[in-house]
Formats: C-alpha cells, sequence, structure tokens
C-alpha cells in the first residue's frame, strides 16, 4: 500500500533506509515527488532549519542519459546542511562526495525567461563545493520521481575557502579534482554542468518561476555534480581541488 504525500515525506526525514517510494507507488509521477519533497521541507522548517538555496541534481548530460531524462531536478537547501570545514561527515546511510561549483546570490532572480546572462548578472561569488549526497533508499536504488522525492538525496555540503566574482574566472573552463585517498579518481570542467553552470543557475530560477517563487539574495546555489560521486568509506579521505578556487577535503566518520 502506497503512502500519502505527508506519510512520505515524514518517512525520508526519518533518517532510516528504505525501499523506494515507486515500488509500492508505481504511479508516483515527478510533480507528485516535488510535492512530497516541499512538505518534507515544510516540516523540516517547524522543526527549526532555515531555507538558504537549492541545489539541481543530474546537470551533467552523462547522468541525465543515464536515468533517461533530459532535465535536472531541483531541490531544498537548509541550514542544517551546511558542514564547516574540517568537520567528518556524519554517519549516514550511502553517503557520496561530488565537486560543485556553487554560487551565492547578490541579487533576486525570478522567473521564468531568465538566460544565463541575467542569472550571472544576480550572482555575488562563486566558490568551489563538495556535496554529500545520501540516497535513503536501500541499494541505492530509486527513479527519478523517488531521488525528487528524497530533496535530490541532499545531505550536506561545504563551501570552498575562495570566493571570487563571476567575471573573473571561465567557468566552464573552471576544473576540479577528485581525490580519493591520495589517488586522483576523477576530474571535470564547468562545462560538465549542463554546458556551463549559468544555464543550471538560469533553469533553477526558471522552474521555481514556474511555481510562483524566487531565488533570493544571499541564497547559495549548488549546480550539480562536475564528476560522478565517489563513495566516502569510514576512515576515507575525499579532496576536490578547483584550478583557481582553492581545495576542500573531506573525512568520513
Amino acid at each position: 500500500m502506497s503512502l500519502g504525500v505527508r506519510e512520505a515525506a515524514e518517512a525520508l526525514l526519518s533518517g532510516e533506509e528504505r525501499e523506494p517510494l515507486t515500488d509500492s507507488w508505481p504511479a508516483l509521477d515527478v510533480d507528485t515527488a516535488y510535492a512530497i519533497q516541499d512538505e518534507a521541507l515544510r516540516l523540516r522548517r517547524q522543526r527549526g532549519e532555515t531555507v538558504i538555496g537549492v541545489k539541481l541534481g543530474l546537470t551533467s548530460r552523462a547522468k541525465q542519459r543515464r536515468m533517461g531524462i533530459d532535465s535536472p531536478l531541483l531541490a531544498w537547501l537548509t541550514d542544517a546542511m551546511v558542514l564547516p570545514a574540517g568537520v567528518p561527515v556524519p554517519s549516514l546511510i550511502h553517503p557520496r562526495a561530488e565537486p560543485e561549483l556553487v554560487f551565492v546570490l547578490g541579487k533576486r532572480l525570478a522567473g521564468p525567461g531568465v538566460t544565463a546572462a541575467t542569472a550571472m548578472a544576480a550572482v555575488h561569488r562563486v566558490h568551489g563545493g563538495v556535496e554529500i549526497i545520501d540516497s535513503r533508499y536501500r541499494d541505492y536504488r530509486f527513479t527519478l520521481p523517488d531521488a525528487v522525492a528524497d530533496n535530490g538525496s541532499s545531505a550536506y555540503f561545504t563551501l570552498g575557502p575562495v570566493g571570487v566574482a563571476p567575471s573573473s574566472l571561465d567557468l566552464s573552463l573552471e576544473a576540479a579534482l577528485l581525490e580519493v585517498d591520495g589517488a586522483i579518481v576523477d576530474t571535470a570542467t564547468g562545462a560538465a554542468v549542463q554546458g556551463h553552470p549559468a544555464e543550471a543557475l538560469a533553469l533553477a530560477a526558471n522552474v521555481l518561476g514556474a511555481r510562483g517563487l524566487a531565488l533570493e539574495p544571499g541564497w547559495i546555489v549548488l549546480t550539480g555534480g562536475m564528476t560522478d560521486a565517489v563513495e566516502l568509506r569510514p576512515g576515507s579521505r575525499v579532496a576536490a581541488h578547483f584550478s583557481h578556487l582553492g581545495s576542500i577535503t573531506l573525512a568520513g566518520s
């Protein structure tokens, strides 16, 4: 028997591993999955969390092909998801790390009709970042609606120490090296994110605009993983090294 929107949101916030929602709710569609995501955000705010931005998922063409979709997903960020530099990653179900280019907005950005150029005009600073994702689904098995309902597998994120004006970088060429326990395992540039991370930012503004919402000044936008996410095992160390945006090192607990 499938859960309702509220029951699904509560189940996904419990922190316990579970079967994908679509196992018992095969008709679950993306719109209903976003309703579950929004209900989970309402419950988070009830317990004291504050919205500080959004994240995009499945922004790379390779990941979209793997999932059989042609557009990224959107999810919420709250202050409880911020992981300060140097703090070990808390115990999670399926922790994985991926490097991202991160925007901090200086101006409100409201769709529809936002282009990459108008999106970049609203950006105050660009940082490197690492997102720790953690699917609540057993065996890391899920469909797109499952992932949307699970708030894009969000868990934590860490901002890098260097923040620069976006005009000072060619973000499509900004590179990230992903290192696990001293070995480089992957590399990518900003072009992996929708061709340019500004396209991801514009998409986020337009998707929210269609729902009567906007990206607010001071909000953080994680534009999506530049590389595939790597497993963060207990005791291991994952580092992301950016061309101009510094380095971030995280340790598994």
